[in-house]
């Protein structure tokens, strides 16, 4: 069974950032205007991150824009949202915050049915010396793949 997919946004300067390492599915506690807003597709999550407090995971800093038809004053866009995982993967996650130094990043937002979902990650920072790498690399890849094409 194929389960129906819409990606709404994605954080494509998480991979340039940082190592991308393990990835979780969140749920969101979300206000009805806020879905209404995600399924418009007016959602940025560049600057979001995650933050676990007494046991539980919160995404910060992830922009949803207030719903123009919302019937009351809608959602301050800029509110703490909290995550839905299991109990083992919350601890596994903050055990490997706390111990290993990483940090976690949202990578994309997408709709799974009626569902809105929250793809995280785990992740370590990246060096200047690390991005310049990769840079050069996908550079490099390109010209390969242009210089077989002309071939």
């Amino acid at each position: 069974m194929a389960d129906n997919i819409k990606v709404i946004s994605r954080n494509r300067r998480a991979s340039h950032d940082y190592h991308l390492e393990e990835f979780y599915e969140a749920g969101l506690v979300l206000m009805g205007s806020e879905i209404k807003s995600i399924r418009a597709g007016h959602i940025n999550i560049s600057e979001a991150y995650v933050q676990e407090r007494n046991g539980e995971l919160w995404v910060l800093n992830m922009y949803i824009a207030p719903y123009e038809q919302a019937a009351q004053k809608g959602h301050d866009p800029y509110r703490e949202r909290k995550l839905l995982l299991n109990r083992r993967e919350i601890d596994r996650i903050a055990l490997d915050v706390a111990r290993k130094g990483y940090t976690i990043v949202p990578t994309q937002l997408y709709l799974k049915g009626a569902f809105a979902k929250l793809e995280i990650a785990m992740a370590k920072g990246k060096r200047q010396y690390d991005k310049r790498q990769d840079l050069k690399e996908r550079d490099d890849e390109r010209r390969m793949r242009s210089a077989l094409k002309d071939y």
